[in-house]
C-alpha cells in the first residue's frame, strides 16, 4: 500500500464484531459516528437540547448493554435510532406534550430558535434565514405525526430512506410516499420562501 492510499474506515458491523471481542474503542468508534445524528433528532423529537444530549447517552448505554443480542442482519444504526426513539417517546409520555418544537433551552432556560444562517447572506438575508426557519418550524408542527416523525428522522437524523424503512418497519415505497406527502406539504407552504 502506498502512502496515498487510504484503508476504508471498518463498518459499522465490523465496529460491533470487534466490541463484542472485547474492544472498546471500537464501540467509542460507533459513538462519535453516530453521537451528532442521534442527538439532533432527539432534540427534535422531545424539544430540549440538553435532555437530547442525556437521552442519547443513555441510548448508547443501552446499546452497549445490550450488544450481545444485536442481530446483524440489520443496520447498527436502525437499532441504535430504535433505542433512542423509544427513549425520546418514553420521556414524552411522561411529560405529555403533544408536539415537536424548532425551539432549544439556553443556558438561562429560555427557549431560543434555532436559526441555521448562511455566513455568506447579508443583514438581509439573515432575516430571511429566521422567517424560513419561523415558517419551517410550524409548517413541521402542523404536520400529521406519522409524517413529522419521518420528516425529522431523514433531515434531523440524517437517516436513509432504507434505514427509516427498516427503523419504522415500513415497506421502502411506502417511506418514500409518505416523505413525498410531507416535502410537497412543505413545498407549498413555503411556496413564498422558495
Amino acid at each position: 500500500m502506498t502512502v496515498t492510499e487510504k484503508t476504508a474506515p471498518p463498518t459499522d458491523e465490523r465496529l460491533v464484531e470487534l466490541a463484542l471481542d472485547g474492544d472498546e474503542e471500537a464501540f467509542c468508534t460507533l459513538v462519535r459516528r453516530y453521537q451528532r445524528r442521534l442527538t439532533a433528532f432527539l432534540s427534535q423529537l422531545v424539544g430540549d437540547l440538553e435532555l437530547a444530549r442525556e437521552l442519547s447517552q443513555e441510548a448508547f448505554v443501552r446499546a452497549w448493554s445490550a450488544l450481545e443480542r444485536f442481530d446483524p442482519r440489520y443496520r447498527f444504526s436502525t437499532w441504535l435510532f430504535r433505542i433512542a426513539h423509544n427513549l425520546g417517546i418514553d420521556q414524552l409520555r411522561r411529560r405529555r406534550l403533544q408536539t415537536v418544537s424548532l425551539y432549544r433551552t439556553d443556558q438561562d432556560g429560555e427557549e431560543v430558535e434555532v436559526v441555521v444562517a448562511d455566513i455568506d447572506k447579508d443583514p438581509l438575508g439573515h432575516l430571511e434565514n429566521r422567517e424560513l426557519a419561523s415558517e419551517l418550524r410550524q409548517v413541521i408542527d402542523e404536520l400529521r405525526p406519522e409524517y413529522r416523525e419521518l420528516v425529522l428522522l431523514r433531515h434531523f437524523a440524517g437517516l436513509s430512506y432504507q434505514e427509516i424503512a427498516d427503523f419504522k418497519e415500513m415497506p421502502l415505497g411506502t417511506v418514500k410516499n409518505k416523505l413525498f406527502r410531507a416535502h410537497s406539504v412543505l413545498r407549498k407552504a413555503l411556496a413564498a420562501f422558495l
